[in-house]
């Protein structure tokens, strides 16, 4: 691991920042993991390479997506759920990593959510001019579980709003290495991401990583 992989995170708030009730943001939490969390990652990709998925309205998302875990999220004409089967494989996802996991577990206790066990994990990755629009987390059986949200390579706009989608959004620049984790009153809070800016991250190049952990049953 190398220093200038997080080179501008001292400026960009608090090592721990609350940003809702029951929402914080871990600035460079993944520093202590990221020697095991690349080669992983880059594993899993390449049993489940990533796609762009077509939303039941039939639009293709800007974010290309696969999955890791006992289930993977997907979308397509026939909506919004989750799957043991990589549909493009026809395979089963690729297993989660134990680091992946650890990282997750010990993200979601800092935040205050003891005994998080993740079954699924969605890698979304952002190229310039990608975003993720204002939505709700909720397809998954039990909102009483939080979600940890990971950030890799490219710094991003993240918005996170409040339970109504007209609430207006705050800003939050997250850098390389940054958690965020939201649960309990905040869980179903909208959240997205803006454009991406273009740059190229020493690590990832021109593109941004994103690993978002849920318990989907």
């Amino acid at each position: 691991m190398t220093a200038d992989l997080f080179d501008g995170t001292a400026d960009v708030g608090p090592a721990e920042q609350a940003i809702a009730e029951g929402a914080i943001l871990l600035r460079g939490f993944v520093r202590p993991f990221e020697h095991d969390l690349l080669p992983a990652l880059h594993a899993a990709i390449e049993q489940s390479p990533f796609r762009h998925m077509q939303t039941p309205g039939g639009h293709q998302m800007s974010v290309a997506m696969t999955n890791c875990g006992a289930v993977g999220w997907i979308t397509d004409r026939s909506g919004y759920r989750y799957d043991a089967t990589d549909p493009q494989t026809g395979q089963a996802w690729p297993a989660m990593p134990d680091v992946f996991l650890l990282l997750a577990r010990q993200a979601a206790t800092r935040a205050g959510f003891g005994g998080f066990v993740p079954d699924a994990c969605l890698i979304n990755r952002y190229e310039p001019g990608a975003r993720m629009s204002l939505h709700q987390d909720r397809d998954e059986r039990d909102f009483s579980a939080p979600i940890v949200s990971v950030s890799l390579g490219l710094p991003a706009i993240f918005l996170f709003g409040g339970p109504k989608r007209a609430d207006k959004p705050l800003r939050y620049r997250l850098q390389h290495g940054d958690v965020v984790v939201w649960g309990g009153p905040s869980r179903l809070f909208f959240h997205g991401v803006a454009p991406l800016a273009d740059g190229d991250h020493a690590a990832l190049g021109r593109k941004r990583i994103n690993l978002t952990f849920r318990k989907a049953r």
